[in-house]
């Protein structure tokens, strides 16, 4: 069976709902072990990311339950003091 976005993205919902947080790095290089690096992009910054695809399939699981800190550069699950929107600060 070959991996699909949609297959990253429960990946991702479960290390997030494991450890309460899924940081950029660890995701990307976990995402690269487990399913290999067609879902990995290199972003302006020179880091690795995750590819569109399996961050819209990533955003439609999670809905409005999750954000991206972006200070610290990873996913969480939504607090009653967070912005509205998905980016933090």
């Amino acid at each position: 069976m070959t991996a699909k976005a949609n297959d990253v993205a429960a990946w991702m919902m479960d290390a997030l709902a494991a450890d309460g947080t899924l940081y950029q790095d660890v995701a990307a290089s976990s995402v690269a072990d487990r399913f290999g690096q067609d879902f990995l992009i290199i972003n302006a910054n020179g880091n690795f990311g995750l590819s569109k695809a399996v961050l819209a399939a990533f955003n439609k699981l999670s809905g409005d339950n999750v954000v991206w800190s972006k200070s610290e550069r990873c996913w969480r699950f939504r607090q009653d003091y967070d912005l509205p929107g998905r980016q933090q600060p």
